[in-house]
């Protein structure tokens, strides 16, 4: 089945049609920038855009940067709070004139990587987090997802953990890949501490940077990359909408 992945960040929009059986692109991403303040409309504009580039009439798969509960966006992360509320899937779906299903990004990411990639066939606890504007979170256990975990935003020594410990943080306070690695080791030592996780899986945008701060890692759990680097978000809501069915 071939259904269209978007993957919704605060920065860009990029999608590409997706074979869900192989989990795998079936084309080049086509990505365009998040429009600034990214309000409902606006992005909702861009995603018919990003759709338009492949003439797509079929199911849509969604990630989206907040918590998502039955199609409504419950937060709002690096994106306009005009979301909280909104239906965010009725409203890409009028934009699109597709069926849209959207999950929370991070656990877009995650389902990609539990059916295909680094955690496929493991058991136990699994943390994965994506690294970005923000700091995404996705925990498996036993293959079994707890969706929505919005534990990017726990709080460490009194702030955001976002604020210190994501790569908008290392980019907006210029910090050198040693002073950035030892606030996210300090992130994920403390998330251990709270789930102690058989393994953690590390993605989003800047796992490509990957031999800049692992091996700074202290973590007593297993520390992989994630295997689909930073298409696990289209892969994983392509994923999700394969339930949905074409209109008629």
């Amino acid at each position: 089945m071939q259904i269209l992945g978007i993957d919704i960040g605060g920065t860009g929009i990029k999608g590409a049609p997706v074979a869900t059986i192989e989990g795998r692109l079936l084309s080049e991403r086509f990505r365009l920038e998040t429009p600034e303040g990214a309000k409902p409309s606006d992005v909702a504009k861009t995603v018919a855009d990003v759709a338009g580039n492949f003439e797509w009439k079929g199911p849509i798969g969604v990630g989206f940067p907040a918590a998502v509960r039955h199609g409504v966006a419950m937060t709002a992360a690096n994106i306009s709070k005009k979301w909280i509320g909104t239906n965010v899937e009725d409203l890409l779906s009028q934009a699109t004139h597709c069926p849209v299903k959207v999950i929370n990004d991070a656990d877009a990411a995650g389902i990609a990587e539990m059916h295909f990639g680094a955690g496929r066939d493991q058991d136990g606890v699994v943390l994965i987090v994506t690294i970005g504007t923000g700091l995404g979170i996705s925990l498996f256990t036993d293959g079994h997802l707890l969706p929505n975990a919005e534990l990017g935003h726990i709080e460490i020594n009194g702030k955001d953990a976002e604020l210190t410990a994501s790569d908008a943080a290392r980019r907006r306070n210029d910090l050198s890949w040693d002073e950035w690695a030892k606030a996210f080791n300090l992130y994920l030592t403390t998330l251990e501490k709270l789930l102690w996780p058989d393994l953690i899986i590390l993605g989003g945008g800047l796992i490509k940077k990957q031999e800049k701060f692992m091996p700074a890692l202290t973590v007593k759990a297993k520390v992989v990359p994630a295997q689909f680097m930073n298409d696990a978000g289209m892969v994983g809501a392509a994923l999700a909408a394969s339930d949905l069915k074409t209109f008629s």
